[in-house]
């Protein structure tokens, strides 16, 4: 977006054609700059040749409008009309001059797979649909623009809340562009379900009994690809098996088992950038095993790789919390290990339910370690998606939801 011109330049209007009006969108986007530079650039490299390009294609050309440095584009007509090419086509030009010298970034890869440990002792308040939300946001792709919302949590954080439906808090960003792996670690296969898969069959292999010890094959096989034009092939699920319930009384006589999720994935996360872990509502020995996954790594940077913990705003969900923070306290003294928090999502958050819900969104806000990384409203696209089976972020990419789980996941990144 060409952002308001200082008192230097002056507004421009002429036409381009859609194709490359879209892709100079998304290569200032990728390079974070302004439409307006980009176009400045391009102007002064076309007007720099010693030779006129090959023609470019300027049928169904559009409007096209940025600002430019005072009297740069009087001398652009003019060097139009010296080389004898019209104005939309000396403009697409430089353009394209722009785009050439300026390829697109690429992906930002992490050196260490990133590990996001998704939890909460309690039930329903949507580790699911944080833990899916999220990876679907880092794996849309960078050639594309999707709408998001640089997250700034004020002292009030229901300013925020309020204004979050302001299509100009909303900005057009390119996405992550990452491989991603989610991994249903919960036995009751919310997150296969969700996103339209079936859960392994109990007679079969499963991420269970690779971790028991007695896998069957390899767990690559047992790997599927989330559909969704938007996340091309980055985007892959491990589904559960009911036998998950089974998992803490097959720990107990496994050797080492606090790392036996870390054995279990060892073999296939090398093929990913991030892999979250929907974990099951349970302080169990699968959650001791989902956290020490979640350490940090010799050579990892801090906050690579954690616990991220989603909560909702009431009474219940802060008990809950005291519960797995003790776990985590434990497992880092017991242990030794470099266990980092991601930070707090407060999900299902309406504050139309009144002071219980402000007053406890307020409460969460005045924790700073860990601070509260995202807040996700209560809204109904959630709900349609799951009963569609899809993923929200490719069932309704621009709604509220879609727009706030971007936000957390470029806050956690």
């Amino acid at each position: 977006m060409t952002s308001p011109s200082p008192s230097d330049r002056d507004k421009v209007v002429s036409k381009l054609p859609t194709a490359l009006q879209q892709d100079l969108k998304i290569r200032t986007a990728q390079h974070g700059i302004d439409i307006q530079h980009a176009v400045e650039a391009g102007i002064a490299a076309w007007r720099g040749l010693g030779a006129n390009l090959s023609p470019i294609d300027t049928s169904g050309a559009r409007s096209f409008s940025t600002w430019l440095p005072a009297d740069q584009w009087s001398a652009f007509r003019k060097d139009c009309a010296t080389r004898g090419v019209s104005l939309v086509q000396g403009l697409s030009q430089s353009v394209q001059v722009w785009l050439d010298k300026n390829p697109a970034p690429d992906v930002q890869r992490p050196v260490v797979v990133r590990r996001f440990i998704v939890c909460n002792q309690k039930g329903g308040v949507g580790k699911t649909a944080v833990t899916a939300g999220t990876g679907q946001a880092l794996a849309e792709g960078s050639d594309q623009l999707h709408a998001a919302r640089v997250s700034k949590y004020f002292a009030n954080a229901r300013t925020e809340l309020d204004e979050a439906d302001d299509p100009l808090n909303y900005e057009d960003l390119p996405g992550p562009g990452l491989r991603v792996l989610l991994v249903d670690f919960d036995p009751q296969c919310h997150l296969t379900k969700q996103l339209g898969h079936e859960p392994l069959p109990i007679e079969g292999d499963s991420l269970t009994k690779h971790m028991a010890g007695e896998g069957k094959g390899e767990l690559r096989d047992l790997i599927v690809k989330v559909e969704g034009e938007r996340f091309g092939d980055r985007l892959h699920l491990l589904p559960a098996c009911t036998d998950a319930f089974l998992l803490d009384v097959k720990l107990s006589g496994v050797r080492a088992r606090e790392a036996a999720l870390e054995r279990a994935l060892a073999s296939v996360e090398g093929a990913y950038d991030a892999v979250l872990v929907d974990c099951p509502p349970s302080l169990g020995l699968s959650m001791d095993a989902a956290a020490f996954y979640g350490r940090r790594r010799p050579d990892e940077d801090p906050g690579n790789s954690g616990v991220l913990v989603v909560v909702q705003a009431e009474d219940s969900s802060a008990d809950a919390y005291g519960l797995l923070t003790s776990q985590v306290e434990d497992l880092r003294s017991d242990m030794g290990l470099e266990l980092d928090y991601l930070g707090i999502v407060v999900n299902h958050y309406d504050a139309r339910r009144g002071y219980i819900a402000t007053s406890s969104l307020e409460n969460w806000m005045e924790i700073k370690d860990p601070r509260v990384v995202g807040v996700i409203g209560d809204l109904k696209e959630q709900k349609e998606a799951v009963r569609m089976k899809q993923p929200l972020l490719a069932y309704a990419p621009r709604c509220d939801q879609a727009v706030a789980l971007r936000a957390l996941a470029r806050e956690i990144s």
